[in-house]
């Protein structure tokens, strides 16, 4: 089956060379030109990963982002002239998965977008284990791995992929520290080319849904000058 792709990109020219790229890799790809236009293809269609740009007329790209993170953690991969570290943190801070700076290498975009929908398909498919557990708790956090969702004292936790791949990574090693190269080879599953700053937002977004006070985290502690680990 063909895996659908939602293009948010208001460059006609640019949409078009994408899409033309990505169909020629065997993706449907569902254009849109703005961002008011995106969340009615949202609505109304199912796909397997967004590429959004930030910079839309009628709704910005990053108010597209919170509005679909209300109810869907769907992978998102944000595709942007706009390069600087401010703008990589806040749009991967409002939850998006991976971010590409134009110009965009075709090979990088196709390898990424095909990344990206690996991991969800891994995390959306059914654990047939029956010996393995579907459920890991720590102090009062709990991870299901049937309906990939997360619990803070009974309370869903709405994480994105790559949310819920970090903090499984963390549950399921919990005497391990890991370096920030470490944590991106492992849940990027891509060369690591001192991509700090990923690292550093998605754990910060991590720790504002899962701790009380992200300040002075309990489960995802920091060991400083090496990287992070569960909390004891």
């Amino acid at each position: 089956m063909q895996k659908r792709i939602l293009l948010v990109e208001d460059d006609r020219e640019i949409s078009k060379l994408i899409k033309d790229h990505l169909e020629q890799e065997s993706y449907s790809v569902w254009p849109a030109f703005n961002g008011e236009e995106a969340l009615t293809l949202f609505a109304e269609e199912e796909f397997d990963v967004i590429l959004l740009d930030l910079m839309l007329p009628k709704l910005s790209g990053m108010d597209f982002l919170k509005k679909i993170r209300e109810t869907s953690s769907l992978p998102v991969l944000i595709i942007s002239a706009k390069g600087s570290d401010i703008d990589k943190a806040l749009g991967l801070g409002f939850g998006a998965d991976d971010y590409i700076s134009k110009p965009i290498s075709m090979i990088e975009l196709t390898a990424r977008v095909h990344a990206a929908i690996r991991r969800a398909t891994q995390y959306s498919s059914v654990v047939n284990e029956s010996a393995a557990p579907s459920t890991i708790r720590f102090k009062e956090l709990s991870l299901d791995f049937h309906s990939f969702s997360a619990q803070v004292k009974g309370k869903k936790v709405q994480l994105t992929s790559k949310e819920f791949s970090i903090l499984k990574l963390f549950l399921t090693n919990p005497s391990r520290v890991f370096t920030k190269e470490q944590i991106y080879l492992s849940i990027w599953e891509d060369d690591y080319y001192g991509n700090e700053n990923v690292i550093n937002v998605h754990i910060r977004r991590l720790r504002e849904k899962i701790e009380e006070n992200p300040s002075n985290p309990q489960y995802i502690r920091t060991v400083w000058g090496i990287g992070y680990k569960l909390g004891e």
